[in-house]
């Protein structure tokens, strides 16, 4: 039998994940070691409420979930998260103009 409790029944890897590779993000509460994180105190901060970091990972958890493997600019820990505990920095509603990519050298 076994002891572990998923927090919804929703699986998220049936879709792309939500965060791409480099994206700028933002923790939504203060993230606390549970112990699974090397080198640090149990109820050690490891990213605090609104700390900026990017994504430098995506992998998955009992193949429901995406953890984001963030690297924090501030506290300098790289820390895996889910969706639901991350913002994006750029509002995703927002028109935001992007530089063109270069094609052969050259800027459009």
């Amino acid at each position: 039998m076994s002891n572990i409790v998923r927090d919804s029944d929703v699986v998220e890897i049936t879709e792309p994940p939500y965060f791409s590779f480099g994206e700028k993000v933002k923790a939504k509460r203060t993230i606390r070691n549970d112990g699974t994180y090397a080198g640090k105190e149990i109820g050690e901060i490891l990213a605090k409420k609104g700390e900026e970091g990017y994504v430098v990972s995506i992998g998955t958890f009992l193949q429901q979930f995406y953890i984001y493997g963030v690297e924090f600019m501030e506290s300098g820990n790289r820390v895996g998260m889910k969706k639901k505990e991350l913002d994006p920095v750029v509002n995703r509603d927002e028109d935001i103009d992007l530089p063109l990519p270069a094609v052969g050298g050259m800027a459009r």
